[in-house]
């Protein structure tokens, strides 16, 4: 499976993996610290082929993820589930411990973030669908952020990414009937 843009990643060990999953190429950040060359080189790649942002579900992936967008607001976004990239000993959590599928299932979700949209979803429909301010709203945001793919966020984050990634009231409701299902609410 080749794929056309360019997917950045946080450093050599991502880039491996992603190379074991499929034949990509990549540039890597070398940490939340992105360095004016580096910006430069997204900012090519974005125009010629186009890029996806692939980080570690964790604060400093997310720290690099708003610092690309910030600067380079058109590339694509994947997200890899926390849980799928825990390192096997247990220490550490990346994109270097997914696996091949879950890797090819993060990029075959990848979305555009518009700062620019207008969300259908209110904040209102996010505390109707049990996602801020309950007791089980962190966990369900969990389970959100896996089914419409577009990873954990606290409940400011989530109505921002809902936004950004233009997720449809439909889309939106379709989802959390699914989670209902799936967490047994009925």
């Amino acid at each position: 499976m080749k794929i056309k843009e360019i997917i950045v990643v946080e450093g050599k060990d991502d880039t491996v993996a992603i190379r074991k999953a499929l034949d990509a190429d990549t540039i890597e950040t070398n940490g939340s610290a992105i360095n004016f060359e580096t910006l430069e080189k997204i900012k090519l790649a974005q125009k010629t082929r186009g890029v996806i942002v692939l980080t570690d579900p964790d604060f400093p992936g997310e720290k690099i993820r708003h610092t690309i967008t910030k600067h380079v607001p058109q590339c694509k976004h994947a997200f890899i589930d926390k849980q799928f990239a825990i390192a096997k000993h247990g220490k550490g959590v990346g994109v270097e411990h997914a696996s091949v599928e879950v890797i090819r299932e993060a990029l075959s979700h990848a979305y555009v973030m518009t700062e620019e949209a207008v969300s259908e979803v209110t904040q209102a429909d996010l505390m109707d669908a049990g996602l801020i301010g309950g007791s089980d709203a962190k966990m369900r945001r969990e389970e959100l952020g896996k089914i419409l793919k577009i990873g954990y966020a606290n409940g400011k984050q989530l109505y921002k990414r809902l936004t950004m990634f233009q997720i449809t009231k439909k889309d939106f409701l379709a989802a959390v009937a699914k989670m209902d299902k799936e967490l047994d609410y009925e």
